[in-house]
């Protein structure tokens, strides 16, 4: 018992704390706020407290961004190869009979080793001469010399009037073994010119009249002129005769022009240049190297790769080869 006059119970004097009182609810809700409370699966009254699942971070974002990119790329790459590949055997199918038969064959790969490519380029137009357009000669050959070692392509042009033996024909205008023999005998004409030392690999043959088609498909190619050019009078681009009696040629300005398949083709058919009177049958083969380069560019671009799943069989249409799909890609 407490003593007379004493209290039964002590009083505390202090200081008010500001805020709000620490209850024990709130500061229960502070400790859950945030997470999700559940019952226990046993049984029990336990309540079990998980934490939220955090959100993607950049990095995982980043890395399922790639990995994404990487698949459909795949997906794509495989489509298009099997694109080209149909195209690519039909192209093996329009090769002549025989002409694989006499082609230098290579032990390594053709993107591990030098390889000597024939390219022949076949046109069926009239040029302005009557009667060609069932002419067969080689109206473009080259010899493309592949160099992986230095990472480039060197064009070697032949001309087209150039006197060479014909195996079984003598000597006559090498243009000429096409028409006699198809690309077989021109493939063993250019050997017989170039000797052992560079002999051919494989052949493609051109259809310059598809060819145009193909141009168009890639959207057209760029060709830096080196000079002004006023042609020839050829394929006149008017339904007149006299019409065609007043126009002076095709023109050419000096400098980079865009060009689509048919003026691309008129370019590369240009035997004369009236305000070049030193102009020759070598120009002309240099013109002609100008536009087979800037479509192998151009077919080498990344616009060209994303349309393959849809165009690349329409690109082979023009060209009968030996070269297989690996080879092309």
């Amino acid at each position: 018992m407490p003593a007379s006059g004493e209290k039964p119970y002590r009083v505390y004097k202090g200081g008010r704390t500001k805020g709000k009182v620490p209850l024990k609810s709130r500061e229960g809700d502070a400790r859950q706020r945030g997470r999700s409370t559940y019952r226990s699966g046993d049984g029990s009254d336990r309540r079990v407290v998980r934490r939220p699942r955090r959100g993607w971070t950049w990095k995982r974002w980043t890395w399922v961004t790639l990995l994404t990119l990487v698949v459909l790329l795949v997906i794509w790459s495989v489509a298009g190869y099997f694109s080209v590949r149909s195209g690519v055997s039909d192209a093996n199918k329009r090769l002549a009979p025989g002409t694989t038969s006499v082609l230098s064959k290579q032990n390594a790969l053709l993107l591990s080793s030098g390889t000597n490519i024939l390219l022949l380029g076949t046109d069926h137009s009239t040029n302005g001469q009557p009667g060609r357009s069932a002419d067969q000669h080689a109206d473009s050959m080259m010899l493309l010399r592949t160099d992986p070692s230095r990472h480039r392509l060197v064009y070697l042009s032949i001309p087209r009037d150039l006197r060479a033996s014909i195996p079984g024909y003598g000597q006559q205008k090498i243009n000429a073994a096409m028409q006699l023999g198809g690309p077989k005998l021109a493939v063993q004409t250019a050997d017989e010119l170039f000797g052992p030392g560079l002999q051919v690999n494989h052949v493609v043959v051109v259809d310059f009249g598809a060819f145009m088609q193909l141009i168009d498909a890639v959207g057209g190619i760029d060709v830096n002129v080196p000079q002004n050019i006023l042609s020839n009078r050829f394929d006149c681009p008017y339904s007149t005769s006299t019409r065609c009696s007043q126009w002076q040629g095709w023109r050419f300005h000096k400098g980079v022009q865009h060009m689509d398949g048919h003026r691309a083709l008129i370019y590369s058919r240009i035997r004369e240049n009236r305000l070049n009177p030193a102009d020759t049958d070598i120009s002309r083969g240099l013109r002609q190297q100008q536009v087979m380069q800037a479509t192998l560019s151009k077919l080498a671009s990344p616009g060209t790769f994303f349309r393959l799943p849809f165009s690349g069989a329409n690109l082979m249409k023009p060209l009968a080869t030996d070269l297989s799909t690996w080879q092309f890609v």
